[in-house]
């Protein structure tokens, strides 16, 4: 289990995955920062979710793809805890599109939240990190990332362009204790899928070996599992009911 003095942050928890992450992290021991940008009391939620089960949770306001906002959340969390050992970069966003039809400001903006913000986040965080000679660094990515997605060539280059990142994160900062891996999910269970019909669902599931879409726990599971391991860094978890496998 996580000691009881471990301090995450979990970018985007107000909801879906970034919220299961949290829960799980907070039941395991460690003291919870609750990102958001928008959802206030989708975050007020989780982190009363995590309270009402014996946890410690703050929530934190901060739109990550901005560098001086990234940094000035890292330095808020450490200083209500003192320390910050485990960075989970969850937050994103998607503006799906064939490549012609992709604006600029599609682009951009995907890229921004979905990538640059895992750089200023997990910069800022270092700090801490190479002090204790101890951090956890685990980026959620996707399998569009490893194999594209029709569609979403601005959402696939973010998560392709992380997987790039993390590696060499983890290459530069191992000597001091600190590993970087990514989870890359799936069709996991959230709003966008919420919005599909039965027969999309049906159709989605038969190209999964397991059969199911994922559930965000599923995700938690994978993330909390990295947050823990001691000789795992630079590595790619996929949870994915087998989809890429295909």
């Amino acid at each position: 289990m996580i000691q009881e003095e471990r301090v995450a942050l979990v970018t985007g928890a107000s909801r879906g995955i970034g919220r299961a992450i949290a829960e799980r992290l907070a039941r395991e021991g460690a003291a919870v920062a609750i990102n958001y940008r928008g959802d206030e009391a989708g975050a007020e939620a989780a982190a009363a979710a995590i309270r009402g089960q014996g946890g410690h949770a703050q929530v934190f306001q901060a739109d990550v793809a901005d560098p001086a906002a990234a940094e000035a959340l890292v330095a808020a969390v450490h200083q209500a805890w003192g320390r910050l050992d485990i960075l989970v970069n969850n937050a994103g966003i998607t503006r799906d599109g064939l490549v012609p039809r992709l604006s600029p400001r599609d682009w951009s903006e995907v890229l921004d939240t979905n990538l640059a913000s895992v750089f200023y986040c997990s910069k800022a965080a270092l700090r801490p990190m190479v002090r204790q000679r101890f951090g956890r660094i685990v980026n959620v990515a996707s399998v569009a990332g490893l194999i594209g997605n029709a569609g979403q060539a601005n959402y696939a280059a973010a998560k392709a362009g992380m997987i790039g990142f993390t590696k060499s994160l983890a290459k530069e900062w191992a000597s001091r204790g600190i590993t970087a891996n990514v989870v890359a999910p799936g069709f996991i269970e959230t709003d966008l899928l919420a919005a599909m019909t039965e027969a999309q669902r049906a159709k989605m599931a038969q190209a999964i070996p397991l059969q199911r879409v994922g559930a965000p726990d599923d995700v938690a599971d994978a993330v909390w599992f990295l947050s823990q391991a001691q000789y795992v860094t630079g590595h790619v978890l996929v949870v994915d009911g087998g989809l890429a496998m295909q």
